[in-house]
């Protein structure tokens, strides 16, 4: 599954450049299918959704930083655990129970983004 930022995120910013696969932002900042990716273009992502990869998404969050689920692969293919979880200072680095997927379509969706 997905991991999620909590309420309680105080906003240090130590778990966004740790994220392999760009899937973690800036509270109100837009987000991009392309940022940190392979992605390009017009996409069809494996749940099935589509979207173009350039194209600027709305802010998940408007307070705190948050996590694109459709882009975290709980670092699967790149480490052991979760590097937000690993270093947030307060441990709102959290699974996120909406968002469960199995370890292979976690390495699925990262084999996805990055093309090797």
């Amino acid at each position: 599954m997905a991991i999620k930022i909590t309420d309680e995120c105080i906003n240090c910013g130590a778990c966004e450049p740790e994220c392999p696969n760009t899937a973690i932002y800036e509270g109100a900042d837009d987000w991009r299918y392309a940022d940190g990716t392979d992605l390009e273009g017009n996409i069809v992502l494996p749940n099935g959704k589509e979207a173009n990869a350039e194209e600027a998404q709305e802010p998940i969050d408007d307070e705190v930083y948050y996590i694109v689920a459709d882009k975290c692969t709980e670092c699967m293919g790149f480490h052991e655990e979760p590097q937000c979880a690993a270093v947030c200072p307060v441990d709102c680095c959290v699974p996120d129970e909406e968002h469960v997927e199995t370890k292979e379509e976690l390495l699925g969706k990262q084999a996805f983004m990055h093309k090797e």
